[in-house]
């Protein structure tokens, strides 16, 4: 891909972002990102929805049971995403990417990638070096893992997105084999960064973003819960 401004996928395109109050429900938001992606035609501009869900554990259309080891209490959502089972919840990021592909002339490798350098550079901003795995999706902090990947793309469009752990409570994740990985150890900004602010994470991630698929601006909107 070539440098310059102008060959950025998202270069002439305005960025859509809707920063949502409060915890989320899951389900509603699925039906929500479901029904955009269905109804949107090639007018329709790229979106970003900022949020943090009420607990639940999502299994993706490759899931397996196994790696469910006890939910309890939390809910368990067979959803259409990618990827194996994962856990949201208050103080972790979520941005749901309603992205035009076909528009950008991208596929899925290349939509995977400029996420995950998204996500490197805000956490360089708190002195956190972070890296990608070929073997999975996510980016890694000294092999634990920070941020997780899980996508959908129907007739060219992505829905589903990305996941920051910054300050939140990590225990159901032990509940699980996150993302299909036996033994695998998650972790979060406030380890790094304590006082950290998650409106502050959540600003500079849209920024970078906007930047690596270089959208000539953002609109930015706040919303009521789903």
């Amino acid at each position: 891909m070539n440098n310059t401004q102008d060959a950025l996928p998202g270069s002439g395109q305005h960025l859509s972002v809707r920063m949502f109050h409060g915890l989320q429900p899951y389900e509603a938001t699925w039906r929500a990102m479901q029904t955009f992606t269905d109804e949107r035609d090639d007018a329709v501009q790229d979106e970003l929805w900022v949020l943090q869900h009420e607990p639940v554990f999502t299994q993706g259309q490759a899931g397996k049971a196994e790696h469910l080891i006890a939910p309890g209490e939390i809910p368990v959502v067979n959803v259409d995403r990618g990827g194996q089972v994962t856990y949201h919840g208050p103080g972790q990021l979520v941005i749901y990417a309603m992205l035009d592909l076909d528009r950008m002339k991208i596929g899925a490798k290349q939509l995977v990638s400029l996420i995950e350098m998204a996500l490197i550079k805000t956490l360089k901003f708190y002195d956190i070096d972070a890296t990608t795995r070929k073997d999975a999706p996510g980016v890694y902090v000294n092999e634990d893992k920070i941020a997780s990947l899980g996508l959908r793309i129907r007739k060219g469009k992505s829905f589903h997105g990305l996941s920051l752990n910054i300050d939140m409570d990590l225990e159901p994740f032990n509940r699980i084999n996150p993302c299909g990985f036996k033994d695998l150890k998650m972790t979060q900004v406030s380890r790094f960064e304590p006082s950290v602010g998650f409106e502050r994470v959540a600003g500079i991630l849209v920024n970078n973003l906007q930047t690596v698929f270089g959208y000539d601006d953002i609109i930015m909107s706040y919303e009521e819960p789903i």
